[in-house]
């Protein structure tokens, strides 16, 4: 194997930034600040996304594709919208290339083929959405209406990371219309109790469910809802948001319906999405100075079988494993046999411990005559001698622990890195020894908000809906506070 990982409490960031390239998540491209997926990534993102899209459509939402361009006009009608993505779109203005006459071999951009109106390379989709919904929506019998894409989105990043920041990422992001603001409301709710449970069920990662402060809200939503996770190092990650949009883009489109009684009304909009910055929690949340650590739910691999033989044996021996192999595949549990005679037994170790599998099995002739086999799980290094005549059940059994092993370890982190704290220099303390979430009472102003921003670089992650109101004093100002809010680091 290549030389070993950075250490993470030497050197985080080039940590996450090795690993995620050393084991063959992604890389970056050729095009500055986007990134290219690689095959074992995209298998995770498209379990992800397989889980995702059935959990939608569980809840009556209907998959559909909307156009990547967004012609200005219409971005513009959401004044909110597009101020708050102003400073991140990429903006197409001429539709031909041509010969530079001045540069033989060479071409530059036709200034006879300017478009009459620009395109907006979509950083969201709600005013392209919104302006489609017009035309489908004439009465209360069309609602709600329950869409649902998967699609790229494009906001001109210039400090890029892999999955977690780049200029073009994969996402869903679903929009949906409802003839009462209470069932908008029910929906952007469900939605996020949806990504809180695809968090903690199959990521392995508990996260705090709340409301974004104005300061954090998105542009041209009424609230926003969200989920946040607890990276390794202390910072919080917003794994998921769920926006309750009110009627800002149905006046904005002019979407109205006809209620019961014939009178006209505007629609109630949500919009909601997670993307593959999700792939950067996975990353962060569980994984150590050997490589990734992969909830089983999620892992392309879950277990690898590794042949132990000597020369003339393999044939024999890959014919002896096959019966346990297809029993594995019939439990629904996805198997690969590293039977590769160009690389040593360790070096396959390494490379899968690297890769995150949460399972690996070491067969030997020797192991098979005598019924017992070496079992190895990735997230606690644990060696186990298991009876071949059951190992079907007992690795199916074992992968359903590891799943709720990687969730407790990192709950229990998240527990021991989130602190209560009653004045501001103990908020400052926390924040630069162990970090965290900080749980303080705060004034609610927008001004005490970015004051604490600017001198700690701590921002309000959420107000959580399960933090119960509380009297209390601003750490900052002094000034009358009725609930606390979750401060953190954050990326």
């Amino acid at each position: 194997m290549s030389k070993s990982l950075p250490k993470r409490t030497e050197d985080y960031s080039l940590w996450y930034n090795e690993l995620v390239k050393r084991a063959g998540l992604a890389e970056n491209s050729s095009v500055r600040g986007c990134m290219v997926i690689k095959p074992y990534g995209y298998a995770i993102w498209e379990k992800m996304q397989r889980t995702l899209d059935d959990m939608f459509k569980r809840t009556g939402h209907q998959n559909a594709y909307f156009p990547l361009f967004v012609p200005k006009s219409l971005f513009e009608a959401e004044e909110k919208n597009a101020e708050g993505f102003a400073k991140e779109c990429a903006v197409v203005t001429h539709y031909r290339l041509q010969n530079d006459p001045d540069r033989p071999g060479k071409l530059r951009v036709d200034p006879n083929a300017k478009l009459e109106e620009e395109l907006i390379v979509r950083p969201t989709s709600e005013a392209i959405i919104w302006s489609t919904y017009k035309g489908w929506i004439q009465s209360y019998r069309d609602l709600p209406l329950l869409i649902n894409q998967w699609a790229n989105v494009v906001r001109w990043e210039m400090r890029t990371r892999l999955f977690l920041r780049t200029a073009e990422f994969l996402w869903q992001e679903g929009h949906t219309a409802h003839a009462t603001a209470e069932e908008a409301l029910a929906e952007t709710r469900q939605m996020l109790d949806v990504y809180a449970q695809f968090a903690e069920e199959w990521l392995a990662l508990p996260v705090v469910k709340g409301v974004k402060t104005e300061n954090e809200r998105f542009a041209g939503a009424v609230e926003t809802y969200c989920i946040e996770g607890l990276m390794q190092d202390g910072k919080a990650l917003q794994a998921g948001t769920s926006h309750f949009l009110g009627q800002n883009f149905a006046k904005a489109f002019d979407v109205q319906f006809a209620n019961k009684a014939g009178g006209l009304e505007y629609v109630w909009g949500t919009s909601w999405g997670v993307s593959t910055r999700l792939m950067g929690a996975l990353v962060m949340a569980h994984s150590d100075d050997e490589g990734l650590v992969l909830p089983p739910k999620l892992a392309p691999i879950q277990v690898v079988i590794i042949p132990i033989y000597k020369t003339g044996q393999l044939d024999e021996l890959l014919e002896r494993i096959r019966p346990m192999q297809m029993g594995l595949i019939e439990r629904g549990i996805s198997v690969k046999i590293d039977d590769r005679d160009t690389e040593r037994p360790g070096f396959k170790f390494a490379e899968w411990e690297l890769k995150g599998v949460p399972v690996r099995i070491a067969v030997g002739m020797r192991d098979l005559d005598a019924g017992t086999l070496e079992v190895a799980r990735r997230d606690t290094k644990e060696k186990l001698t298991l009876p071949l005549a059951d190992i079907v059940n007992s690795v199916d059994q074992l992968l359903q622990d590891i799943q709720k092993n990687i969730y407790q370890r990192a709950l229990h982190f998240r527990e021991e890195r989130t602190t209560r704290v009653e004045t501001y220099e103990e908020f400052k303390q926390v924040l630069d020894g162990k970090g965290g979430f900080v749980v303080a009472h705060y004034d609610g102003t927008s001004e005490t908000e970015e004051r604490i921003k600017e001198e700690t670089k701590a921002t309000i992650r959420c107000l959580a809906l399960a933090e119960p109101e509380e009297e209390g004093v601003c750490i900052l100002t002094g000034r009358p506070s009725t609930r606390r809010a979750h401060f953190a680091r954050a990326y």
